[in-house]
């Protein structure tokens, strides 16, 4: 009877955590997030540059959709790894070296005014990137141009 007791209770507890693995099956076409990114654009072309917004959350990662317009600061996210898939315009890529004078802006992230020493990379529609977690960053748009691109945010430690 023990037994029975115990598998009982170890099914309750399992039931919940099932639940919230449930696998959520979203589809974005091209030009459902160019139309999502349209309504930032006034936010983008603001004194930061840049606007965002989350499509989905799951249990170790998010997605969103996000614009720039100016050059970016040095971005390190100590936690999360990224994924860009570049929608439109074009952009440079700095990875690597460093921040020299990057402070947390927030748990996990820290903020400096530029990438040194790092590589440079051309970004333009339809190309993948993949930033380890940690690896510093800085995303650097032409004046007159509109980069978006779509992220997915993986949480890795």
């Amino acid at each position: 009877m023990g037994i029975k007791i115990a598998i009982m209770a170890m099914a309750a507890l399992l039931l919940p955590a099932a639940d919230a693995q449930t696998p959520t099956v979203d589809h974005f076409t091209q030009s459902q997030l160019l139309e999502k990114a349209k309504d930032l654009s006034e936010k983008a072309l603001g004194p930061g540059g840049t606007a965002s917004s989350k499509l989905n959350e799951y249990s170790s990662h998010f997605t969103m959709i996000a614009l720039r317009t100016k050059d970016g600061g040095a971005e390190i996210h100590e936690n999360y790894s990224e994924f860009f898939l570049v929608e439109q315009g074009q952009a440079t890529l700095v990875t690597g070296g460093s921040a020299p004078d990057g402070k947390t802006a927030t748990p996990g992230e820290i903020r400096g005014a530029s990438v040194q020493n790092g590589t440079r990379t051309a970004l333009n529609p339809g190309d993948v990137v993949h930033i380890p977690a940690s690896v510093p960053h800085q995303l650097l748009v032409a004046k007159g141009v509109t980069f978006t691109y779509f992220v997915i945010k993986i949480k890795e430690k």
